[in-house]
């Protein structure tokens, strides 16, 4: 049974037609040991990429040596990238579904046209890390404001190589969501110091993250 209902695959073979430019490559990363939605990440993964020739899918054992060079350790792990200049900075934990789906077009897109862009207030701010920053965003399927701030986190990460955008399904991992207090969605973690709620607007969500930046400057 097809995850992605034909109507929805006419409207994203047209979205790609017109906006895809380069090849992406998407590296699905499973485990045999109950993994709940393994199966349906490879599925979801797989059925987006006929839609287009420019999208690539590779699917991993979570022990494999690739795993071991893009730092992943949990599964599934799907990582969105140019196999050059992005590296594994834009990565899913837990299945990219429901809402998240739109998140995975959008970083499927964004890769193949190698750019993002930013008012130039967030981009300023942007330029000017260069301390590592991982940004956390826990979500669930049904959270219509999640992939919103999954996006703007996965947006830093594709503009500056410091940063890793990790979107977080909380109901897939709940051990990780109780360890960082989650108990409503988006909940955002930025180098494990600074936590903030809610779809913030990009100039704001980035004023998060250079206080953290602040923070590893002062320590210095």
């Amino acid at each position: 049974m097809s995850l992605i209902s034909e109507e929805d695959k006419k409207f994203l073979k047209k979205e790609f037609e017109k906006k895809m430019k380069d090849d992406v490559y998407v590296y699905v990363f499973t485990s045999n040991d109950n993994c709940r939605y393994c199966k349906e990440t490879v599925d979801i993964t797989n059925e987006t990429a006929s839609l287009h020739d420019a999208i690539h899918v590779e699917v991993l054992n979570v022990n494999s040596d690739k795993a071991k060079e893009m730092g992943v350790d949990k599964a599934p792990t799907t990582i969105i990238t140019d196999n050059n200049e992005y590296g594994s900075r834009i990565r899913y934990i837990g299945i990219p579904a429901g809402y998240e789906f739109s998140s995975l077009i959008e970083d499927i897109i964004s890769v193949s046209q190698r750019k993002v862009t930013f008012e130039e207030h967030v981009k300023e701010h942007l330029d000017e890390i260069d301390e590592p920053i991982e940004i956390k965003v826990f979500v669930t399927p049904t959270c219509p404001y999640c992939p919103r701030a999954v996006r703007t986190a996965h947006k830093f990460a594709q503009y500056n190589k410091y940063i890793h955008g990790k979107m977080i399904e909380a109901i897939e991992f709940p051990d990780w969501a109780d360890q960082y207090g989650v108990s409503a969605v988006p909940h955002i973690v930025i180098n494990d110091d600074v936590v903030f709620q809610g779809a913030l607007p990009e100039h704001d969500f980035v004023e998060n993250v250079m206080e953290v930046y602040s923070k590893m400057k002062n320590k210095k």
